[in-house]
């Protein structure tokens, strides 16, 4: 059963960069497709950015775009999320799951989040 686990979150200025990491473990990740979401304080759940089981295939929210790349190292069980010009509407525990269907629910492992706070 596939694992994750989230880390490399913090808090970071406005402007600022956080690398996030989605580590597997229990089988290998290059089944998986992959999503990254997160939740703020108030509001519900969003998506932010998806990758294909190969990383040929990506999508990113519109708020992130050209801010943030997902990227994934199947021989690492590791998917990633580079976060740049950072705002403080980023902040949330970001989530990252796995699922058989590429940007599609159902998303059937998740991990337990990594918190992300943009503050000066």
């Amino acid at each position: 059963q596939l694992q994750l686990v989230e880390s490399g979150g913090g808090l970071v200025q406005p402007g600022g960069s956080l690398r996030l990491s989605c580590a597997a473990s229990g089988t290998t990740l290059d089944s998986y497709n992959i999503g990254w979401f997160r939740h703020a304080p108030g509001k519900e759940r969003e998506g932010v950015s998806c990758i294909n089981l190969t990383g040929g295939s990506t999508n990113y929210t519109d708020s992130v775009k050209g801010r943030f790349t997902i990227s994934r190292d199947n021989a690492k069980n590791t998917v990633y999320l580079q976060m740049n010009s950072l705002k403080p509407e980023d902040t949330g525990v970001y989530y990252c799951a796995g699922g058989v269907r590429f940007c599609s629910p159902p998303y059937n492992y998740w991990g337990r989040g990594t918190q992300v706070t943009v503050s000066s």
